[in-house]
């Protein structure tokens, strides 16, 4: 596309395998990508970025056609077009996205758990219009915290919920710390805040709502490799309508992804030992199911 694009950073982890680029997920930062990329580099050229308002990278305009045209620019700087799209959360939308804009160069797509709220229809066993209901409740409380700058002296209260985080969930803690130091930015008011900045975190937010996931998935005309979390994020006390809904929407897209799997023999599906947190929580089974899709699913693009 024509317009702004955003020069994003970007780590290089190194290899001299067929590339990967990695993507991260909405609010997050390359830093998720540090416990897997390692176990990548030996069979591949790997690189992580952080994705426009995120991380180190400046912020900008927020729609997918700006974002992919900030992907395609590294890939162009680094001289790797023909690079496979990893991504987790809102970046596995992204190289999906990415792969049908160039189906002529990319090899392939990796989604991991970049499955948005989905469709009412996806909640096993609750009615469409309870579904309807809670999920403006749940977009609601999202447009809000995009919104709620952290105090001053707020860092310090951030860095005990990521402790607390870790050892709920068996995430070394120096990994959620990176992730945050690198997230968070200062305010013109002296405040905090992580990014991306309010206006342009409710367009991306806006923008994940807009897609309609399975529809995309068919479009796309390369192998993927779809992963889903089997384990669900810790209860929240005060939302446990929350755990039913996530409940429902688990079993309906383990119903859709098994029957995308049956109509299109180049997707896979993996399940992965973790929650949407499984970057940090079970690097080995995230790097393996990548691994086997880039050595079995994609002729020629193993090492």
């Amino acid at each position: 596309m024509t317009g702004e694009r955003i020069a994003l950073a970007v780590h290089d982890h190194g290899g001299d395998g067929p590339p990967l680029l990695l993507l991260h997920g909405a609010g997050r930062t390359l830093a998720d990508w540090a416990a897997v990329a390692p176990l990548l580099v030996p069979r591949h050229r790997v690189l992580a970025v952080d994705l426009r308002g995120h991380g180190l990278s400046p912020s900008g305009t927020w729609d997918f056609p700006h974002v992919l045209a900030d992907i395609e620019s590294v890939l162009e700087e680094y001289g790797i077009p023909g690079a496979l799209p990893v991504g987790h959360s809102l970046g596995g939308m992204l190289a999906v996205l990415h792969a049908r804009e160039h189906p002529d160069v990319t090899p392939g797509a990796v989604n991991l758990d970049g499955y948005a709220w989905g469709r009412p229809d996806q909640y096993v066993g609750l009615d469409p219009a309870y579904v309807e209901e809670r999920l403006t409740q749940v977009r609601k409380m999202a447009a809000a915290a995009s919104a709620e700058p952290i105090p001053a002296d707020g860092l310090k209260g951030l860095l005990a919920q990521q402790r607390a985080m870790s050892r709920q969930l068996g995430i070394p803690y120096e990994l959620l710390e990176a992730g945050v130091l690198r997230s968070v930015h200062e305010r013109p008011d002296g405040r905090l805040e992580l990014g991306p900045e309010p206006g342009h975190a409710l367009a991306m937010l806006d923008a994940i709502d807009s897609l309609d996931l399975f529809a995309l998935f068919r479009q796309v005309p390369v192998p993927l490799l779809l992963g889903r979390a089997l384990r669900p994020v810790p209860s929240i006390p005060a939302m446990a309508w929350l755990d039913e809904l996530m409940a429902a929407y688990a079993k309906g897209l383990a119903r859709d992804l098994a029957q995308l799997a049956h109509e299109r023999p180049d997707v896979t599906v993996a399940e992965i030992d973790g929650t949407h947190a499984m970057l940090l929580e079970n690097p080995r089974a995230v790097a393996d199911a990548i691994l086997a899709f880039t050595s079995e699913a994609i002729p020629g693009f193993a090492a």
